[in-house]
């Protein structure tokens, strides 16, 4: 290791998800240990806050010594600690949050507090080496729907947000309607291609002198109308066409917003992060979108879309180069805003 490289231990525990990694440089991922709750909380049908708080105090220590043990460093050779503080669930932040101030107090390691989002947007630096601020982030998961300005590393503008459901919220609740169960954004992606997306028309949510808000909730109010009324009327739901016309009416919406403001803010690279970030169909129509406007199109691998930790590993490497430091107070805060402190 030359005198220049910078080691980040990284934890992640905003949801279900219960992570670690070792991260040099911000970008090159030596370690990425994820441990994921899923089939516990399918049988509930969404995260149960409790239990997943539960799951984290169980899983963190060996999700972290197994991510310095695959790095084949060890703690000594950290420069610093970096962990996600919010937004996310009080209780499975808490886990991460004490976990990593321990480490930081015994180690006596400089300790970085890294919000979940900015992580999200960071993942797009892990494997493209040559994407460097600004430029526009559409940030969609279970719970966020945000276009954002990057600015500089650690320096965000939000440009729309939802006013009601996430993205996410409303694939999961309209897969939880069709009956496909948890989690729903995975299951309509494989479902919707084997439907056809023209089959109903969903409405798409404008929202007036907001062009870059969205809107979801109209949307899946609208596909629980519609099967309510097949069923009232008796008539058969052919559940992947559901799936598909639902998909691409969030979908359309989600590319439609983004290329707008990548033109309008006139530069010409836009990134996507976040869980939805993931969804195949998603991917296809920015990439075709972007190819047609001449935009530099970048998106993370299906696993750093998800939660892990590498992301706030390379969100913390930033903020611990800007001099950012919390101090042993550092406290999780579930609805922490982006661009706050």
């Amino acid at each position: 290791m030359n005198e220049k490289d910078t080691l980040i231990l990284a934890i992640e525990s905003s949801c279900d998800e219960t992570a670690a990694s070792v991260v040099k440089n911000g970008r090159e991922v030596l370690s990425n240990i994820i441990s994921s709750q899923i089939e516990l909380h399918k049988l509930y049908g969404g995260v149960v806050p409790e239990i997943a708080s539960r799951k984290h105090i169980e899983k963190i220590n060996q999700v972290i010594e197994e991510a310095l043990a695959v790095s084949g460093k060890t703690l000594s050779d950290m420069d610093a600690i970096a962990v996600t503080y919010g937004p996310g669930l009080v209780g499975a932040l808490l886990v991460g949050v004490a976990e990593a101030k321990a480490i930081s107090y015994a180690a006596n390691l400089p300790l970085v507090g890294v919000h979940h989002i900015e992580g999200h947007i960071s993942a797009n630096y892990i494997e493209n080496k040559d994407l460097e601020p600004p430029f526009i982030c559409l940030v969609v998961s279970g719970g966020h729907t945000h276009l954002v300005r990057v600015k500089d590393y650690g320096e965000y503008e939000i440009l729309g947000r939802t006013r009601d459901d996430a993205a996410g919220e409303a694939f999961d609740k309209v897969a939880r309607a069709i009956g496909l169960g948890y989690p729903g954004g995975p299951k309509i992606d494989k479902l919707a291609k084997e439907g056809n997306a023209g089959a109903i028309h969903f409405p798409k949510a404008k929202i007036e002198d907001a062009p870059y808000d969205f809107s979801f909730s109209g949307l899946k109010s609208a596909v629980l109308n519609y099967l309510n009324g097949c069923k009232m009327k008796g008539e058969e739901i052919v559940e992947a066409d559901v799936a598909a016309s639902f998909q691409k009416a969030v979908v359309d919406v989600l590319v439609e917003h983004a290329i707008l403001a990548v033109k309008e803010s006139g530069m010409d690279k836009l990134a996507i992060a976040g869980g939805v970030a993931s969804n195949g169909s998603l991917r296809k129509a920015m990439e075709e979108a972007c190819a047609e406007n001449h935009i530099k199109f970048y998106r993370p691998s299906p696993i750093f879309c998800t939660d892990n930790a590498a992301m706030i590993g390379a969100a913390g490497y930033y903020e611990y180069k800007k001099g950012v430091r919390s101090g042993l107070d550092l406290n999780a805060v579930p609805n922490l805003k982006l661009g706050e402190r």
